[in-house]
């Protein structure tokens, strides 16, 4: 394996790379402190509240989701093993209270399905040498096969046969909790109605009338409850988990056939995803012939949110296991079709589905006139306005890296209307938001960025680990949400620095990275102690980022990886080495000099290599790359360590 050694001195350590250290310890200690009070020994948290109805098993595993990425990027041991006793905690708690069957949820929409699964990928992309995860990612993927005996997918008419699916088969309707619709349901008011074709129901103090709220729930049982809808394309994360331990046909094949049966529905309807089909296969057969209306669909709840996310995440795994870049489609329409949409006003919060979260996100530029557009679509056309969902465009961006996609994010982000080139204070459970100001930070507009979000991660750290602190754990009552809201493991930006990365795609997708490193003293994944990274700056075409060994003592060797799954080829390697000069003379001087580097250039061919950092050294290579060289596969230290014996 090729090896390079960094020889720039470390004469004033970058502060970035300082306060990236501190962040890691500062949570190290923050995490024992969640783990301490909320969880018990077994693993599951510490709860005697009543759960209702289907809902609820995401917001038990969502406390931990990022726990075994923070491993990844050089976490302790010790929070991988956490991590997995307390995916094996909730899962006995859940099953104790009827939620699963065989550690995988009864049956539930897939908008909360892959809110709980991202904690379960980022487990089995942390360690895939387990047997016990492995195992569990084959069944569980396999639950929607062709002839599996859930009956999940019928392969004639290419459909996950119900909005609501998982270990229990297809469950009929959309949960019992909803047989009436009443108008009491003030925390739903604000999405107005499920169906707008209900006879005598128009507006949403109708639901007041008993007989309306029961014909309502009728209609959502009858028309949202059975059939595909297009958010249950995020199930396709199972089979491509699945699939990258060793590349099995059976989950490639189901996700291409999955895939390519949504995108024929929405090259029908002019490339745009529609958002149900009913029982025989058919696109608004339980909708009028209409494309919208589904369950978490382009109607209701949440639109494009949703919607956007599971063609995102389809699209990411069809390309993951079949590298054709026209999937990209299925995830461009959506975000094209409500971009021409556009108008320039100022954003109400009151009056969009989701202003709250867009409220926290602009801060106090919410007063200007921005960009916004529509993310939901009914019979009266496009209505709840939003600003422009930049973090879809920069996923879109990120993955595909195609020019196109490049542009189409910059117009947007000129458009604005708001000042992106800043790390905005806020943080939310996705872990995510901040793309716009690390897009500047990769144009070299934001020279700032690195420093600044690493002070806004810790500012979160330490906010959460008060909150946790001052909780006395009864205040909470039946809030199941609570955990999510305290959990002090912060990753978005750290991910963005040593992975470039975004954090993952939320409701489904996998754990994703341009770079891993592996401890070659240690034999694991994620960055040594006292080593610290940072990307610059990445295209389809290369990266560049900066390793800086702050360790005084003790030299350390990095094995870096191109690409989260090592699909990526190094073709060459650029690097700065220590020019002649330094440290100069020890008499007659006070003054302290930077040294002089120059460059060099080695050729790789491989998807790794191994960086030495004596102490106090960086280097800052550029590799070269060719994209998608090689099969995508989850990774151990055991496979890449064979090139350096």
């Amino acid at each position: 394996m090729t090896t390079i050694t960094g020889s720039t001195p470390v004469v004033q350590p970058p502060e970035w790379a300082v306060l990236q250290r501190h962040l890691m310890a500062t949570i190290e200690a923050a995490w024992r402190e969640f783990e301490a009070k909320y969880t018990g020994l077994d693993g599951r948290l510490r709860y005697h509240g009543q759960m209702f109805g289907r809902d609820g098993v995401d917001d038990f595993y969502e406390p931990f989701f990022n726990w075994p990425t923070f491993y990844l990027l050089g976490g302790s041991d010790d929070i991988l093993t956490a991590a997995k006793r307390h995916w094996e905690g909730v899962t006995r708690q859940l099953t104790e209270r009827g939620f699963l069957i065989d550690e995988y949820e009864r049956g539930y929409d897939w908008f909360h399905q892959g809110e709980s699964l991202v904690f379960f990928y980022a487990l089995c992309a942390a360690d895939p040498a387990d047997p016990v995860f492995r195992e569990r990612a084959l069944r569980f993927a396999r639950l929607y096969l062709p002839g599996s005996p859930t009956g999940n997918y019928d392969p004639g008419h290419r459909i996950i046969v119900a909005p609501h699916n998982g270990s229990g088969g297809p469950r009929p309707g959309v949960g019992e909790e909803w047989e009436s619709y009443p108008a009491t349901q003030l925390g739903m008011k604000p999405y107005g109605l499920p169906l707008d074709d209900v006879p005598g129901i128009r507006v949403w103090d109708d639901l007041a009338v008993p007989a309306n709220a029961d014909r309502m729930g009728q209609a959502m049982q009858e028309r949202m409850g059975v059939g595909d809808t297009a958010v249950n394309l995020a199930a396709t994360s199972l089979a491509a988990n699945a699939w990258l331990y060793d590349n099995a046909t059976e989950f490639r094949d189901w996700i291409i056939e999955y895939v390519d049966a949504w995108r024929a529905r929405a090259e029908a309807n002019d490339g745009l995803i529609p958002d149900n089909v009913g029982p025989a296969g058919k696109v608004g057969e339980l909708h009028s012939g209409d494309w919208y209306g589904g369950h978490y669909g382009w109607a209701w709840p949440h639109g494009l949110h949703s919607v956007g996310s599971a063609a995102l995440i389809a699209a990411t795994n069809d390309f993951l296991v079949r590298g054709d870049e026209s999937i990209w489609n299925l995830a461009r329409v959506p975000l094209d079709t409500v971009l021409a949409q556009a108008r320039r006003r100022r954003f109400d919060p009151k009056s969009s589905t989701l202003g709250h979260w867009w409220e926290t996100h602009l801060g106090e530029d919410i007063q200007y006139e921005i960009e916004l557009v529509p993310y939901r679509h009914s019979t009266g056309g496009w209505f709840d306005w939003h600003p422009v969902p930049i973090h879809f465009l920069f996923w879109l961006w990120w993955n595909s890296g195609s020019d196109g996609d490049r542009s189409r994010l910059e117009q947007a982000l000129a458009r604005a209307g708001y000042r992106w080139r800043r790390v905005q204070q806020f943080r939310d459970k996705e872990e995510a938001g901040h793309e716009a100001a690390w897009f500047a930070w990769l144009r070299g507009e934001y020279p700032d960025q690195p420093r600044q979000s690493l002070l806004m991660a810790l500012g979160q750290v330490s906010q959460r680990l008060a909150l946790i602190r001052q909780d006395d754990t009864l205040s909470q009552g039946d809030d199941i949400h609570w955990w999510q809201q305290v959990n002090p493991v912060a990753t978005e930006i750290l991910s963005q620095q040593i992975l470039g990365a975004p954090t993952t795609l939320y409701n489904g997708g996998l754990p994703v990275a341009r770079l891993r490193y592996w401890d070659h003293e240690r034999e694991r994944p994620g960055l040594p102690e006292g080593v610290a990274a940072l990307v610059r700056d990445l295209s389809d075409e290369a990266i560049t980022f900066t390793l800086v060994n702050l360790d005084p003592v003790r030299t350390r060797r990095v094995v870096v990886q191109a690409g989260g799954w090592g699909e990526d080829r190094i073709d060459q390697v650029t690097f700065d080495t220590l020019g002649d000069g330094w440290p100069g003379p020890v008499h007659g001087r006070s003054d302290i000099t930077e040294p002089a580097v120059e460059r060099q250039q080695v050729p790789v061919g491989a998807n790794q290599l191994v960086i030495k950092l004596p102490p106090l050294t960086q280097i800052t290579p550029t590799f070269r790359l060719t994209r998608r060289a090689y099969p995508a596969r989850h990774q151990t230290y055991s496979t890449i360590s064979e090139g350096l014996r």
